[in-house]
């Protein structure tokens, strides 16, 4: 679903590891999350499973009334399903691209909790997207701890309700040094466009 001009966005999707649930304060925020999203009648994409940080985000989202839906690639469905059932719908894709393309797909904007070298590799992919303009949805960091250091990069705050705020208010600010791909016209062919200098530092 495509994100309104406004950001009046109804579908959040939020990416996290499978091995950061034993951190006190990450648990805490996790949760928080889950029922800031419920409390503002948004509904939860995240990354399937029921371990860590995912589970703990899904519960609180679904037991307060947000519709769930878990996106986890075939191969990792062992690393992260334990004898509890999955919370909501979940979708079982064949591959970790596919995944990241569905979960654009369904989702208005994107929230990265404290994960491993996957969640990296998912906002590492979704940044560079946004780069290209191949999207132009807000991402966000709920940033435990100062966990990353990225806050140039990515909208951060250190609360739920602050990000969602954040989130919420964020305006598209076109770079006009920033890449841009050629883009096909009706009729097939690539429509004329200036050349830009390349600059990869991402501005959202």
């Amino acid at each position: 679903m495509a994100a309104t001009p406004n950001r009046q966005f109804k579908n959040i999707c939020v990416l996290s590891g499978f091995n950061y649930g034993k951190h006190k304060e990450f648990v805490e925020a996790a949760i928080d999350l889950g029922r800031s999203i419920a409390a503002r009648k948004l509904h939860l994409v995240y990354g399937g499973g029921n371990r860590g940080l995912s589970k703990m985000v899904s519960e609180a989202a679904f037991i307060r009334g947000s519709q769930v839906l878990g996106i986890i690639p075939r191969v990792l469905k062992p690393l992260g399903s334990s004898s509890d059932s999955s919370t909501g719908e979940e979708l079982v894709l064949s591959g970790m691209q596919e995944r990241i393309t569905k979960m654009l797909n369904h989702a208005d904007t994107f929230i990265f909790l404290p994960g491993d070298i996957a969640t990296l590799e998912a906002l590492i992919t979704l940044a560079s997207w946004a780069h290209l303009h191949i999207h132009q949805k807000p991402i966000g960091l709920l940033n435990v701890n100062n966990f990353y250091d990225v806050k140039k990069l990515f909208i951060c705050a250190h609360t739920a309700n602050e990000l969602l705020d954040m989130l919420q208010a964020y305006k598209l600010e076109p770079d006009p040094w920033t890449f841009v791909l050629e883009r096909p016209n009706n009729d097939g062919n690539s429509s004329r466009s200036k050349k830009y200098k390349l600059d990869f530092t991402l501005r959202l």
